[in-house]
Order: structure tokens, then sequence, then C-alpha cells
């Protein structure tokens, strides 16, 4: 295994909202019992005041660093940042990951077992939002006994979470570290969503999805569903750099339409790897509760919803990032200051656009071990002197 590496770790499951005390969602509707897979690593120490939160993005899991077993050839999904002298040091910090609700990764979602008919929910499952899936998350810290945390973090969909964690629990954050992310979806982002959604409805498979007892999967539709939802995950710099015009097999266009570019075998390995580990539905209700986050709805403006804010916020967003712009990410800054809020930005200039949230890992690095550091300095001499 690589130098700083977690090692073999074990993904545990919490189970919780047991009838009658099920899960009031914000839709009104009750969900219980809910099950959330998570993993920890590191050591929470005396006083608990260590403890991470990491929120995983659309297609993310709980499983963000270390190897399932010796012979796992892929460790997690940000391994390069979570580890032993890492930007998220498991030698000084205790870090948690755990799969949302709506998810398909161990998480309660929709091809769940629903306890009322001992078959997959389906789209009987209810609508979840990014507030449901935090108050999901809270319920696991309660359980771990940790009071406050010192810092959430997510990039895109799990930064959405870490500004929910910061407005909804304000007493419980200490920090917070969003990520290529936004206060509320655009319209173009919404749009895009939705040619995702539409492609896995009109998959002749899909069911209306009640498709778990088949033997078919509406595997096209979300395959496309995940190569339409690629693109806007790189930018035009980099997919110039990545693949320019270069044409898979040979140097002549052959004047058919079998994949020819290299682009086209990209995005066609990533829609066919995508659908042997994630579900059609948990991506119907993934990308309808970012389009219904709106952290100002019924708040008048994003300045009011962060008036009870107490948490140190570091904001980072990519210049190449035209799926969250840096304009989205500075409405969020601009919010916090209007409040007095101690919040430090970053605009880094990178080529990868909405990926270089994963990729930029030595600037990230750098600017969130420096971050960490003080906030968990100014957190130990506030228990000291208690």
């Amino acid at each position: 295994m690589a130098p700083g590496s977690v090692g073999i770790v074990q993904t545990q499951y919490y189970t919780f909202a047991e009838p009658p005390h099920e899960l009031e969602l914000e839709s009104g509707e009750l969900l219980g019992p809910i099950t959330l897979a998570y993993e920890t690593y590191g050591q929470l120490n005396e006083d608990k005041s260590n403890a991470i939160l990491i929120c995983h993005a659309l297609s993310g899991d709980a499983h963000v660093a270390g190897y399932h077993s010796p012979d796992d050839k892929k460790p997690g999904w940000w391994d390069d940042c979570v580890g032993p002298g890492k930007a998220f040091d498991t030698d000084k910090y205790f870090v948690i990951c755990s799969n949302v609700i709506g998810g398909c990764k161990g998480s309660t979602g929709p091809s769940s077992i629903n306890p009322k008919t001992n078959k997959p929910y389906g789209l009987s499952f209810p609508v979840v939002t990014i507030a449901d899936m935090v108050n999901a998350q809270r319920h696991l810290i309660d359980y771990l006994g940790i009071e406050q945390l010192l810092t959430v973090v997510g990039g895109s969909m799990g930064g959405m979470q870490a500004l929910q964690w910061a407005v909804a629990y304000p007493d419980r954050v200490r920090s917070a570290i969003p990520l290529a992310t936004t206060a509320r979806l655009s319209p173009q982002s919404i749009a895009l969503n939705e040619v995702g959604r539409q492609a896995i409805y009109k998959d002749v498979h899909w069911n209306g999805g009640d498709y778990y007892d088949s033997e078919f999967r509406p595997h096209a539709g979300l395959s496309l569903a995940r190569m339409i939802g690629h693109i806007t995950f790189l930018s035009d710099t980099s997919m110039h750099e990545k693949f320019g015009r270069k044409l898979q097999y040979g140097d002549k266009y052959g004047y058919h339409f079998k994949t020819e570019f290299a682009v086209e075998s990209y995005l066609q390995y990533h829609g066919d790897n995508f659908i042997r580990r994630f579900d059609a539905n948990s991506y119907l209700y993934i990308t309808k509760a970012m389009d219904y986050f709106d952290l100002a709805n019924g708040y008048g403006s994003l300045a009011r919803r962060f008036a009870n804010v107490k948490a140190k916020f570091l904001v980072i967003s990519f210049k190449s990032d035209w799926l969250f712009p840096s304009y989205q990410s500075k409405e969020i800054v601009s919010a916090l200051m209007a409040n007095g809020v101690d919040v430090t930005y970053c605009d880094i200039d990178s080529p990868y656009g909405h990926d270089a949230f994963l990729l930029e890992v030595d600037r990230l690095t750098d600017l969130m071990r420096d971050f960490l550091k003080n906030v968990f300095v100014k957190a130990e001499r506030e228990l000291v002197s208690l």
C-alpha cells in the first residue's frame, strides 16, 4: 500500500429512526428505520474535539480513504487527502464519512427493502433533500457521542451539505470547508440534471423505477446520464489537454458511427463503469435533492440565512469550473461577510474544471492543512480555559 495510507478499513452501519420514531423529512413524510453506512479513520481524542466530517458528492460513498481488502486495487475516493500526514491527518484527526440517505452504497435508499412490503422501495421511497441528508448525519454524530465537529468539508454536493450543517446546527460546527459548490442550484445545473433523469426515464428497462426483480436494469439510461454529467466535471482546457482530437484507433477517420475519438471512448468507459456501482433510482433521488437545494429559500436572502452561523469558513472555488462557477462561491463569501463571519476565500486557477476539488491535491492540502491547524489550536485553547 502507498505511504500515508490508512490501510484496511471496514464499513460500519448505524440504524435509527425505528418506528414509531421515524425521521420526519422536509416533505412532511416519515422515514424509518434508516441505516447509514459510514467509515471512520484515526482516533477520537479524549475531549472529542478532533472530529472531521467529510461529505461526499453525487456519486460518492462512505469509502473516502484506504482499502477494503489486501486485494483491493482502488482506494477511497479522496485517499490523497485522508491519511497520516495528509490534509486530513489521521494521526491528529478523527475522520468520518457516511453515505447519504437516498444513496445505494449501504445507506437507506430506493433500492433498500421497505419493511412494510418486504420489497425494494423503488419510487415509493420518499423524496429526500440535502437538509434531510444532513439531519440523518446529525443522528450518526449523536450516536458517536460528538457534540461539536471540528470541521465539515465537502466538494460539490458535499459542499452543499457542509453549508447546510453550518446553518442548521450552528453550535455543532466549529468550521466549514465548502469546495466547488453553491448555495443554490442554477437553472443551467437543474437543466443538466433533468436531461440525465430523462435518459433514465426513457430507458425501456426502467419500468417506473420497479426493476429490482428483473434480470434487466436501466443501464443504458444510467450510463448516458453519467456521460452527460461527466462532461460537466471537465473544462474545455482539460479536455483539450487530455484528448485533443485524437482518434482512439488508427490515424484516419472511418466515416462511420462507431467510437472513433478518444473523448468518446473516455465517456463510454465512465458510463459503463458507473452502472456497475450505482443505482439508477438513487441517481434520480440525489439529483432531485440537489435541484431543491436553495439555502435562501424562505429567508429572503442568503445573508439572512447565514445570520446565526458561528463556524469559521474556508471557501474554495476553481476558475475553470463551469458547473458551479466561481461567482456562486463569491455569493456565499459575500453573504458570510455581511454577517461578520470569519471567512477565507480562495479562487484557484486550475485547468481541471469541476473535478479540480478531487485533483488539485497539493494546493488543497496546503490551504486546508493550515486552516485546520488554526481551528484546532483555537479549539484546544478554549477547552483548556474551561
